[in-house]
C-alpha cells in the first residue's frame, strides 16, 4: 500500500511540474501577429554578396514563409528547422563547418526559423557562417 501511495506521489509531482513548465513556457513565448505582414529577408553568400527578398504574407512564423518563397530549405532537427540552402547555396555544418546564421535586425534569433515569430516591417538575414 505504501509502494502505490509513494507511486501516486511522484506521479502526481511529475504531471505538476510539467503543468508549471508549460504554464511558463507559454505565458514567455514571443507573440505572434495575425493578418497580413510584409517582411524582408537578405541572403548574405559566402562570397560576401546578398540578395534581398520581400515577401507579403499571412503567416505567423518565419519557417514558412522561407519554404514558400523558396528563399530557405532544410530540415527538422532538434531545434527545429535546420536551413541547409539559401537562395540555392549549400551551407550544412557537418560537411563543410558553415551553417546558415539567422539573424533579426542584426542580433541572432534565439529561435529556429519555424519558431521564430514575424511582424509587419520584420527584417531577417540569413547570413553564410563559418564556425
Amino acid at each position: 500500500m505504501k509502494k502505490n501511495t509513494k507511486l501516486i506521489l511522484a506521479v502526481a509531482a511529475v504531471a505538476a511540474l510539467i503543468a508549471i513548465l508549460l504554464g511558463v513556457w507559454f505565458a514567455t513565448r514571443p507573440e505572434t501577429t495575425q493578418g497580413a505582414k510584409t517582411i524582408t529577408v537578405e541572403v548574405v553568400h559566402k562570397d560576401g554578396s546578398t540578395k534581398t527578398f520581400t515577401c507579403h504574407t499571412n503567416e505567423e512564423y518565419l519557417g514558412p514563409v522561407l519554404d514558400a518563397e523558396n528563399i530557405a530549405q532544410g530540415e527538422e532537427g532538434p531545434y527545429g528547422l535546420y536551413i541547409k540552402f539559401a537562395d540555392g547555396e549549400k551551407a550544412v555544418y557537418e560537411e563543410d563547418g558553415a551553417f546558415w546564421a539567422l539573424k533579426q535586425d542584426g542580433e541572432d534569433t534565439p529561435a529556429s526559423a519555424d519558431q521564430t515569430p514575424i511582424q509587419d516591417g520584420d527584417a531577417f538575414s540569413l547570413v553564410y557562417t563559418v564556425a
